[in-house]
């Protein structure tokens, strides 16, 4: 299995992440350094060393929300919508799975009871009603 992006001409809305690709060996980054959001996954064997390290402060300019979207258990379907909030594409995403959501909307059905999802989102949140919008 590879990455898959959804795209709107040359815009990625989204990426999805299989758990075979997500949780291989080594340091592995499923974004680009522009993209607001940051994802890699790591695999390392016993007594593999991190170096300890500390990150500056660095004013940055965000301009929308980016989410992602670890699917621990169970599973989901998301609806990728373009920036004209038409429908792009569907996705299946299950247990490993990582979806990363960049631009667009997006909206997603529950496929199985008990499914357990962990989503991080840059922000600060701002609230529903500066930060989203029904569609």
């Amino acid at each position: 299995m590879i990455v898959r992006e959804i795209k709107h001409d040359d815009l990625v809305l989204a990426r999805h992440v299989p758990a075979e690709v997500a949780w291989r060996e080594d340091l592995n980054f499923f974004s680009t350094d522009e993209e607001f959001v940051q994802v890699g996954t790591w695999g390392y064997d016993n007594d593999k060393e991190l170096l300890a390290h500390t990150h500056n402060q660095v004013v940055r300019k965000v301009f929308w929300t980016q989410e992602v979207l670890y699917i621990r258990k169970g599973s989901i379907k998301a609806r990728i919508y373009d920036l004209n909030e038409e429908l792009v594409s569907e996705v299946i995403a299950k247990d490993g799975d990582i979806l990363i959501l960049l631009r667009g909307g997006h909206g997603y059905n529950i496929l199985e009871d008990g499914t357990q999802v962990l989503e991080v989102k840059n922000g600060p949140y701002l609230g529903a009603e500066r930060d989203r919008r029904r569609l």
